[in-house]
């Protein structure tokens, strides 16, 4: 079982591995290899497959293989709300949502949509409240990362490591205790 500071600390790492590619995410992944080594060893395999990937390529070629997978295939863009909804109506609520979640908690980030994966994990390496964190997790980035996987449809694609590792990270158990800090705030997501 995780405890929360060390779960906030990998979602955060996730989410700055699934950014745009850059140098400074190698060290990342074998920091977060480790991390992960005795807890979810599908989730390190998966991570040193990536990190294989990442070492072997010119950055330029990562850069490319990045754009390729999830800004030019719609089935794999890395937008939870997208994922689970589409561009319809239902999306937008669930930007709205997402938006005030986030004012109620005090966390900014103005670099992606709110429903990007990546602001995702950073809001969920940025807060204690459990039962919103386990509502996101549950309703939100699990069946997302299922479409996403799908939607690679048996295609060999090194960010499918990535994304599997991170979808083994997120059903391991977090531990309960301590881990609130303060009053529980309703996670409307």
């Amino acid at each position: 079982m995780l405890n929360l500071p060390t779960h906030q600390q990998i979602c955060r790492q996730f989410a700055g591995l699934l950014s745009y590619p850059a140098e400074e995410q190698l060290p990342t992944l074998d920091s977060l290899s480790e991390t992960l080594q005795p807890i979810a060893a599908e989730a390190t395999e998966r991570l040193r497959n990536f990190a294989a990937f990442r070492e072997q390529q010119a950055p330029s070629r990562v850069e490319e293989i990045y754009t390729s997978c999830f800004d030019l295939q719609p089935s794999c863009h890395p937008y939870v709300g997208y994922q689970l909804c589409g561009e319809s109506q239902a999306r937008i609520l669930f930007l709205m949502q997402l938006k005030q979640l986030y004012r109620e908690y005090g966390f900014t980030d103005e670099s992606e949509l709110p429903d990007h994966l990546v602001t995702m994990l950073r809001f969920l390496g940025s807060i204690d409240d459990q039962a919103c964190r386990d509502e996101i997790i549950a309703d939100g980035l699990r069946p997302a990362l299922e479409k996403l996987v799908a939607g690679f449809d048996g295609e060999e694609q090194p960010y499918l490591d990535l994304l599997q590792a991170l979808r083994s990270f997120l059903n391991l158990p977090l531990a309960t205790e301590g881990s609130a800090a303060g009053p529980e705030k309703e996670c409307d997501s």
